[in-house]
């Protein structure tokens, strides 16, 4: 398996990443030396040799000290954000670029609240990391470092407290980290759930009203919310425990400094100032080590949602260009065949969806393609562009096997009308450019003129500049298939595949759809999917599907006389001629 290299997130803001470590050791220096200054004050006025001069030289350095250490904080902080914030940026990019190159079968294995999840509050998580590890990596260790040393140096006996106190400490870290890492992973599979729950549920919010199913899904939607809300809160207690522990800690070692640092005053005359500096440098230690503790704290689930997007980056598309041999090559007549093809969406299934199919489509003819339901039609097209890959034999256009082709060029030369009609949020004139992005006014009125689809949208008030909610739900269905239909037309692929596209629009405009593929697309192969038999009755060749196999090939007329399965789909649909054949 690929691992996924972090570092090329990093590189380009190098920079950064030095800079904001160093801003905050500068305001380590600062927190370290502030306890100095104080000390000596408190020992100079107990001393009676504190003069006017010497107090405003140490004010001052002081002050001097609050701006280096501000500047420090200011420019760590600044740096840690930007560095964060661009890290999780390109990575983000990173996660859609490579989703954009997954075949089905690849999206299969991740639901899309999934995807999401990783691409938003997974990328998140890094982000609020990075920002931290910045910020505290350096900072806590060198603080950490730093105040034991002076606080050693002042005062060794007394230093014997933290032999006890830092040990508790790190067993207490560690053993919170260990319950929590596992709790994290399970919340960010809660939230799928939950993303994928809300984006099924306002996706088809029509189906749900039309239903009446809205308090079913609101009940659904509790029962995953609540299901969430306890996982997180699972985890949240082992969070919530770490801040009692470590104050717990921290101020039974004060009490302890105290008391014991009381006698040593007393019966070793050690400074007062002496004695606040230690008190200071004790309470520097301690801090270090809460800032340590939850900078692992946020790395264990850090590394839970760095897990989950590696499994998304590191996922090898299975379709690719990998091995294409002519990948220049461009699809120019639209002639079709599939050879012995075999194809199985899980490919320890002993069934396959798809067996032994060898059928060929001559260039510029209209195929129609009829069968059952789930008799693997469109799993039979989708062949064509690659969008799976067979698991036998081959599908050859032009008589170049589909591998071959570089994908852009194939999926260029092969225009799709999906069985589900997909259009983006924006305007209607935007999302028929997907079809030619450079097509001008003109052409763009005139394809929608073919499909049927001119007049309705001339009816709007903005025309082609009407813009279209997320997945076109602000239009009828045969609206949005009109528009997918325009789409294709603007694409003027040399094969055009209609997925069941016109079941939602009547039959004179389907009709006259048909009319504008034979006169705009006269050059170009048609396989056109449908479940009523008018859609393919006048096409050159018909292809009968049943249980993923050919059950049949020939005209409208060839095939009503000699195969059972057309004729039993043809007077299903025709109940006045089956009579009268009956007699």
């Amino acid at each position: 398996m690929v691992k996924h290299n972090w570092f090329k997130y990093i590189k380009p803001y190098l920079p950064f990443f030095i800079l904001g470590p160093i801003c905050m050791m500068i305001e380590v220096v600062g927190e370290v030396v502030m306890p100095k200054l104080l000390g000596y004050v408190i020992n100079s006025a107990k001393a009676g040799t504190l003069t006017v001069g010497g107090s405003l030289l140490v004010m001052f350095g002081m002050i001097g000290m609050a701006l280096l250490m501000m500047a420090g904080g200011v420019g760590g902080s600044y740096f840690g954000a930007k560095a964060a914030i661009n890290f999780a940026g390109d990575l983000r990019r990173d996660i859609f670029t490579r989703v954009q190159s997954f075949s089905f079968a690849n999206i299969d294995k991740f639901s899309t609240g999934s995807l999401v999840t990783r691409m938003t509050n997974d990328v998140t998580q890094l982000q609020n990391f990075v920002n931290m590890l910045l910020r505290m990596a350096i900072r806590s260790p060198g603080m950490l470092v730093a105040a034991l040393i002076m606080a050693i140096s002042l005062q060794p006996s007394l230093s014997v407290i933290f032999a006890v106190a830092v040990p508790v400490l790190i067993g207490g870290i560690a053993l919170i980290i260990a319950k929590g890492f596992s709790k994290f992973s399970m919340v960010q599979k809660k939230i799928d759930a939950l993303n994928s729950r809300v984006q099924e549920n306002v996706t088809n919010v029509r189906v749900v009203k039309s239903f009446t199913r809205e308090e079913y899904e609101i009940e659904k939607f509790a029962e995953t919310n609540l299901d969430l809300k306890n996982t997180a809160m699972g985890a949240m207690k082992v969070v919530i425990f770490m801040n009692p522990i470590m104050t717990l800690v921290m101020n039974a070692t004060i009490i302890a400094i105290l008391l014991l640092g009381g006698n040593i005053v007393l019966d070793f005359g050690m400074e007062v100032g002496d004695l606040s500096q230690f008190i200071s440098y004790a309470t520097q230690i301690l801090s270090s080590l809460m800032m340590v503790s939850m900078l692992f704290m946020t790395a264990s689930r850090s590394l839970a949602s760095a897990k989950r997007i590696a499994e998304v980056m590191d996922e090898v598309p299975d379709i690719s260009d990998e091995g294409a041999a002519q990948k220049d090559l461009t699809v120019k007549n639209g002639d079709i065949e599939f050879k012995n093809v075999t194809f199985r969406y899980y490919k320890n299934s002993e069934d396959p969806v798809l067996d032994n199919i060898n059928l060929r489509i001559p260039a510029r003819s209209v195929c129609g393609i009829v069968g059952s339901t789930g008799c693997g039609k469109t799993t039979l097209v989708s062949l064509v562009s690659r969008l799976y890959d067979v698991d036998e034999g081959e599908v050859t256009v032009d008589g170049v096997n589909v591998k071959d082709y570089s994908l852009y060029n194939l999926r260029e030369g092969v225009g799709m009308v999906l069985q589900q009609n997909t259009l983006f949020s924006g305007s209607i004139a935007e999302n028929l450019r997907w079809g030619d992005q450079n097509a001008t006014d003109e052409e763009i009125v005139a394809a929608a003129s073919s499909a049927q689809a001119d007049k309705f949208i001339s009816s709007f008030k903005d025309g082609y500049e009407t813009l279209l909610d997320q997945g076109g739900t602000n239009v009828s269905g045969g609206q949005k298939q009109r528009l997918c239909i325009a789409r294709a037309l603007l694409k003027k692929p040399k094969v055009l595949i209609l997925d069941d596209s016109t079941s939602a629009v009547d039959t004179a405009t389907e009709a006259q759809i048909r009319q504008a593929f034979r006169n705009e697309l006269a050059d170009s192969t048609k396989i056109i999917i449908a479940q009523r038999i008018s859609s393919v009755k006048d096409a050159d060749m018909i292809v009968v599907m049943n249980d993923g196999k050919i059950a049949g090939i020939g005209t409208h007329d060839e095939l009503l006389q000699s195969n059972e399965t057309y004729q039993e789909i043809y007077y299903s649909q025709n109940d006045s001629e089956r009579k009268e054949a009956g007699k």
